[in-house]
């Protein structure tokens, strides 16, 4: 009975003074929703950035070619030559534990069908290709090995390329030009929108390797291996085996420097999580503060209700309030500012992350975590914030309560 008959007096107290508590919820409705939208679009962040290097494949090691060196001179990292196709088929017959192997080739070109052109990305690809990248052809067919095999002059095109060239006509089967010579479009790629630099992935246009090698570019060198490692525990051991490999091949020995590169993309994602995870933490502590004002806020409050409540409490205690009734009492209110804040917080942090997503052009993702967490910090807040006002209260002298203007 004594803790409903708190309760009542805590809402009542509030109540009798509404422009006072919502200012002093203010800050704590400000925190709690600055907590929520601000963990949300850092995890929306990390959400797009892992997404965006998933859409490149799964287990993946990415060998490039390193920088040329000729008389002393450095040229730019990607600029050697010395990748050859025979090293990604070696790669294939003798490292295990991998998946596919897809060498690639790659160029910019200006596209013409008709009237309409368009400037994009040519690569030449193996059927191996379209698995590693997880690649879905909506219309037609991909590419095959009988096409390597006869340098065929047959492309798969990305949905923003049939666009601008072909409008809403199904491109299959029409022939377009690279480079003024006529390629037959064999299929068309499911949309996988932007990366999380901005490239549009669906503005490429993928033809056989040996086309784009002897027909198209007239190299006999590859620009990178795409490979993918059948388990992602085997992803460090299988990239050394390919290093040594390649370091045979190409009779690097000692401590001479590598013409190739080989990138992890596990490694990268989990840097890049690590990188966003941090970020997302930084926010939610910079937004944090805000609660910890708010808390000081609830302090104040309650001071200047303990003093204008004065006489009140020296009238309980002489009817026979203990400290214990009295610290409850103020405790309760307190309390009571943190939770309505904290839920009011929540409303504002997820009306905010959503108008966000809808308005600022950013992912946001809102899970249960952050709404938790600061619904409990705001409550916490409340209580450690209200225990001082309450043992002020607490411990007045009757007497001298009453005698209190």
């Amino acid at each position: 009975m004594l803790f409903k008959e708190s309760i009542e007096i805590a809402f009542n107290a509030l109540l009798s003074n509404k422009l006072r508590s919502i200012l002093t919820m203010l800050g704590i409705i400000i925190g709690v929703g600055a907590v929520i939208a601000m963990i949300s679009v850092g995890m929306g962040v990390q959400q797009k950035v892992t997404n965006s290097i998933a859409s490149l494949g799964s287990n993946m090691l990415i060998v490039m070619p390193g920088s040329a060196n000729s008389g002393g001179v450095r040229s730019a990292a990607g600029s050697s030559q010395k990748l050859k196709l025979e090293d990604a088929e070696a790669i294939k017959e003798k490292i295990k534990n991998i998946d596919y192997v897809a060498p690639t080739v790659n160029s910019s070109y200006q596209v013409v069908y008709g009237n309409q052109n368009w400037n994009t990305s040519v690569y030449g690809v193996t059927p191996e290709y379209m698995a590693i990248r997880d690649l879905t052809v909506s219309t037609g067919a991909f590419i095959t090995q009988s096409d390597l095999s006869t340098r065929t002059r047959a492309a798969v095109v990305g949905t923003t390329v049939a666009a601008n060239l072909f409008g809403t006509v199904n491109p299959v089967g029409k022939t377009f030009r690279i480079d003024s010579s006529p390629y037959k479009i064999i299929g068309v790629l499911e949309s996988k929108g932007q990366s999380s630099m901005g490239r549009d992935q669906d503005d490429v246009i993928l033809i056989p390797l040996t086309t784009a090698q002897e027909r198209l570019l007239g190299i006999t060198y590859i620009q990178s291996i795409n490979i993918q490692v059948s388990r992602l525990d085997k992803m460090d051991q299988v990239q050394n085996e390919i290093e040594t490999l390649l370091r045979q091949r190409h009779r690097i020995i000692g401590n001479k420097e590598d013409d190739f590169t080989v990138r992890n993309l596990t490694s990268l994602m989990e840097t890049m999580n690590s990188t966003t995870t941090m970020l997302t933490l930084f926010l939610g502590s910079i937004a944090a503060i805000s609660l910890i004002v708010g808390g000081i806020g609830i302090m104040n409050i309650m001071m200047v209700s303990v003093t204008e409540r004065t006489r009140e409490i020296g009238i309980r205690k002489a009817l026979g309030a203990t400290f214990k009734n009295i610290m409850m009492q103020f405790l309760i209110e307190s309390i009571s500012i943190g939770v309505i804040g904290g839920f009011l917080g929540i409303v504002f942090g997820i009306s905010t992350s959503l108008l966000i997503s809808k308005f600022g052009g950013f992912t946001t993702v809102i899970t249960a975590a952050p709404i938790i967490l600061s619904f409990g910090f705001s409550v916490g807040i409340g209580l450690f914030f209200g225990i001082y006002p309450a043992r002020k209260a607490a411990k007045l002298d009757p007497i001298e309560a009453l005698r209190y203007e």
